[in-house]
């Protein structure tokens, strides 16, 4: 049979049926032919049929076993035939199968009618032939799955096989006494070669099991069981022949046989499996690859201690040491190998990964260690906490987020000193220790770190703004050690957020502060479900009709014990304990309540409520806010929302979606504060806004400067030009009043003309105002209240 050329060839293939139908009766074939001949040898060797042998031998020993050998030779030849020549290992196994066929063939034929042959003949060739044929198929085989393994995990499998190695030596011993005697001769060559390539052989099995990773497929253990029957075959036939004990017919003979049938399996297997799984980590798993070098290293002691009272063969002495010479090789590469994974763990313990700074238990490991290498030293520790960075999150998304957080860490790092520890605490937080540094050297560096921070930004083409807050706690004053200075640096940290100073150093009166705002945070939880936060109301004059149709709504919180506080007292906290969502619903349900209320009363008046960044993230607004319309009976029309110019800075297509639903439904939007952020004439014209808030900075001064007042009359025509009503905030003396009129503003609302009132007192005041000539009167009846209001704040308004 021309297998290569058929392998190669496509027009002469059998149908895939075909060689199904042929594999399938090749390896019963096989199978029942070796059940065959393992029978007749039993019944053979047992003599159990006097003046038959020469029979028996003739027919179970001469052609049965010859069948039984070829029959796994054509098993192999056919996968080769399968399978080509993609499969190196498979062609190596077929002719190293049927190498050894063809030399007990050619034994056979020679010695039939009681015929003799030379030692060594050319079936010794064929014999040989196996050995380096099959290792070649294992250096194939496992080279395919081995790639990527670990030297040490190589080191295994010359461990194991090295220790097979040696003790086989020791079993081989009469053979190889026997064969080394008159090592000149050719053919003492040539019988040594046999227990060798037998020690070669396990030895190589030994190996291959000591390399845990490497599965060489599924039927690895055939081929495994096929080279160690074989081997073993060998050596028992060999030490009967060295002692003179060998019989021809015996169970042994039956040895190669069985062997040659695992590997023929193994090949089948092979190639009817191209892709073998690799092996996964299992426990199984890890205790073989644990267990080969374990074994041949006691082994490789235990020949040594032997060596002790009765000296071992040379070869078996050297093997063993070179077992426990690449053991200590492998040990000292295993140790090499735990100390760099341990430190890389305590590096990634120990490590930001998105920074690369050291984290919480960097700082504390290695800030610990420089706080105790000089106890006299004047320390300081500054923690950082960015403002407002909740907002880049809920606005850009969390990368653009992890972007900022990153270009912070290298601002950081480029403004520190090489003695200085820069770690990341986490979230937007960031912790400095300073050396040798005092109260004021410790204040200059965290300006010069919030001036590094002042510099833009940009992101995804975004240009952003930062501020931080940074608290100062003193070493050893504040306290002895680093867990003492995190919480007054923590402490202090919010005391500069809280302020607006943006730095502040630690000092013994601020603990009550720290106090204070947990009670604080606490009170809050209680206030948003006992009915303590009310709203007040703030009416916007339309100035060319002198009548009301707006108010704005602001919340209080009215306060057991304290009494009523504005927003600037708890709104910082609701952001950063994260109740803003709910504190938005809140607002939002007791605006709308009051809208029915009036709209039962037939007075027809639009709500405004301010939202916060952290609630417009939230992609459900729309629906929620229809919802709660809905459920009232309140029209759209009566709800305006107020946004800030950083929301639609910082994420404008998330603000054109979200502010588009609101706007199919109905609801109106503002944009509060106007003139304060970065809003760009391109911004506003994409996005769906019905009216701009100025803000009272430019309104305040406008009578007395005429800059400021240039600035609102441009104002007032660029939202004109947009389509967009303009409301003028802060309005707090008659001559601002009158000046926005004359310069065409649409709503103004200040202090001059009420200040924010409860729902009950604002009925009155409408009364009132409907009762009155608005449009001529306002300004003369209010100009002395006027003089006698503080000016106001926006936090206050």
């Amino acid at each position: 049979m021309n297998v290569a050329g058929q392998g190669a060839a496509g027009g002469g293939k059998m149908q895939s049926s075909e060689r199904v139908n042929l594999r399938a009766g090749l390896m019963w074939a096989m199978g029942l032919l070796m059940v065959a001949y393992v029978v007749g040898l039993g019944l053979y060797g047992g003599a159990w049929a006097p003046g038959k042998e020469a029979w028996f031998n003739t027919v179970v020993n001469g052609w049965l076993g010859e069948l039984v050998l070829w029959a796994p030779a054509a098993v192999c030849w056919l996968a080769v035939y399968r399978v080509g020549f993609r499969r190196p290992e498979v062609l190596l196994a077929a002719a190293a199968v049927t190498a050894f066929a063809a030399g007990d063939l050619y034994y056979t034929v020679m010695t039939v009618g009681g015929g003799t042959l030379p030692y060594p003949s050319l079936a010794d060739v064929g014999y040989l032939l196996v050995y380096p044929l099959m290792l070649a198929a294992l250096a194939v085989t496992v080279r395919r799955h081995q790639r990527g393994v670990a030297s040490w995990v190589s080191l295994d499998a010359a461990v194991g096989s090295l220790g097979a190695a040696a003790v086989l030596a020791v079993l081989l011993r009469p053979v190889l006494d026997s064969t080394t005697v008159g090592l000149h001769s050719f053919a003492t060559v040539v019988a040594l070669a046999y227990p060798m390539f037998d020690m070669l052989l396990l030895a190589a099995v030994a190996g291959i099991a000591a390399l845990g990773q490497v599965r060489t497929g599924s039927r690895w253990g055939l081929l495994a069981a096929g080279l160690v029957v074989f081997a073993a075959a060998d050596v028992i036939y060999a030490l009967q022949e060295s002692a003179g004990t060998y019989v021809l017919g015996t169970p042994l003979d039956a040895g190669w046989a069985i062997g040659l049938v695992f590997m023929a399996m193994w090949v089948d297997g092979t190639a009817r499996h191209e892709r073998p799984r690799t092996q996964g980590g299992s426990a199984t798993a890890s205790a073989r690859v644990l267990a080969v070098p374990t074994v041949a290293t006691a082994a490789a002691l235990g020949l040594l201690l032997m060596d002790i009272g009765k000296p071992l063969p040379a070869l078996a002495h050297a093997l063993a040491l070179m077992t426990l010479l690449v053991v200590a090789v492998r040990s000292r590469l295993l140790y090499g190998r735990l100390t760099r994974m341990a430190n890389l763990r305590q590096h990634e313990a120990t490590t930001d990964a998105l920074t690369g700074l050291p984290n919480r238990q960097g700082l504390y490991t290695r800030g610990r260690a420089l706080l105790l290498k000089n106890t006299d030293q004047r320390r300081a520790l500054l923690l950082l906490d960015l403002d407002k960075f909740k907002a880049v999150n809920d606005s850009l998304g969390h990368h653009a987020g992890d972007q900022l957080l990153a270009e912070v860490g290298v601002r950081l790092r480029a403004q520190t000193r090489d003695g200085d520890l820069l770690a990341r605490l986490g979230d937007d937080e960031f912790a400095v220790l300073l050396g040798d540094v005092g109260r004021d050297e410790a204040t200059a560096v965290a300006v010069k770190l919030q001036a590094a921070l002042a510099e833009k930004f940009v992101l995804n083409a975004v240009a952003l703004h930062t501020a931080v807050s940074i608290g100062i706690a003193l070493f050893p004053d504040a306290g002895p050690d680093l867990s003492a200075l995190l919480r007054k640096a923590d402490i202090a940290m919010h005391k500069a957020k809280a302020g607006g100073d943006g730095v502040h150093v630690y000092g013994s009166l601020d603990d009550t502060d720290g106090a204070a705002r947990l009670r604080t945070a606490d009170e809050l939880q209680t206030a948003m479900t006992s009915d303590q936060l009310v709203l007040y109301y703030q009416p916007k004059v339309d100035l060319a009709t002198g009548l009301v149709h707006s108010v704005e709504a602001l919340v209080r919180w009215d306060h057991p014990t304290r009494g009523l506080l504005y927003p600037d007292a708890f709104l910082a906290l609701v952001e950063e304990s994260g109740l803003m969502p709910t504190m938005t619903r809140l607002v939002l349900e007791m605006a709308l309540d009051q809208a029915a209320a009036w709209q039962g009363q037939g007075r027809d008046l639009t709500i405004a409520v301010n939202l916060s960044a952290s609630s417009l993230v939230d992609a459900d607004l729309p629906e929620q806010v229809a919802a709660l319309l809905a459920a009232r009976g309140v029209p759209s029309q009566a709800l305006q929302l107020e946004i800030t110019e950083e929301f639609l800075m910082a994420d404008r297509d998330r603000a054109r979606a979200i502010l588009t639903r609101l706007r199919e439904n109905g609801v109106q939007i503002s944009v509060d504060d106007f003139g304060t952020g970065y809003s760009s004439l391109s911004c506003l014209r994409e996005l769906p806004v019905d009216e701009l808030k100025l803000d009272q900075s430019f309104v305040f001064p406008m009578a007395d400067d005429a800059r400021a007042a240039a600035l609102v009359a441009s104002a007032i025509s660029l939202a004109h030009s947009l389509g967009m009503r303009i409301v003028a905030e802060g309005v707090a003396n008659a001559v601002a009043y009158a000046e926005l009129a004359r310069m065409g503003c649409d709503q103004a609302q200040g202090y001059f003309i009420s200040r924010p009132v409860a729902a009950a007192e604002l009925d009155r005041w409408l009364s009132n105002w409907q009762c009155s000539d608005q449009s001529t009167d306002l300004p003369q009846r209010h100009s002395s209240a006027a003089r006698r209001r503080p000016r106001p704040t926006t936090r206050n308004r």
